[in-house]
């Protein structure tokens, strides 16, 4: 007997062109039930594979796109931190280069289906939809690098 696995749907293939990687800031729920800040991004390689990592460097734990918001090294080969220039393997997370090496980024399984990127074997806590007429006094913002 099979275990079925939930799928969350993060993006479109066709959102992340290659080369690229997009952040997603999502909320998890941890083994106490209580909603955390899931900080992901999803990287698509230039022979178009999709990964996933969580967006915090090894080495103190910052952003990889911090600074100037982009994720690869300027040849657009390896994914790096913003901070400290450490550099990784697209599509092990490992350190090639940089003060976090012996390390890896911490990956996020995904799975690509009709079209759409999504995660598995992570709990998340699904937004509630809300109407825009219901934010007519308040304003929703959201910071990402």
């Amino acid at each position: 007997m099979s275990e079925e696995v939930t799928l969350f749907v993060v993006c479109s293939t066709g959102d992340i062109k290659r080369g690229e990687a997009k952040p997603f800031s999502l909320s998890r729920i941890g083994e106490d039930g209580e909603a955390r800040p899931y900080s992901i991004f999803v990287a698509r390689s230039g022979d178009d594979r999709f990964f996933g990592y969580v967006n915090a460097c090894p080495h103190q734990g910052a952003w990889l796109n911090i600074g100037d918001g982009r994720f690869f090294t300027e040849d657009g080969v390896r994914l790096r931190c913003g901070r400290h220039k450490a550099e990784f393997e697209v599509d092990s997370g490992a350190c090639l280069r940089g003060p976090c090496m012996e390390k890896s980024l911490e990956p996020v399984a995904i799975v690509v289906v009709d079209g759409e990127v999504c995660i598995c074997g992570v709990d998340l806590k699904e937004e509630d939809v809300f109407l825009e007429e219901e934010f007519e006094d308040t304003m929703e913002i959201m910071i990402h690098p």
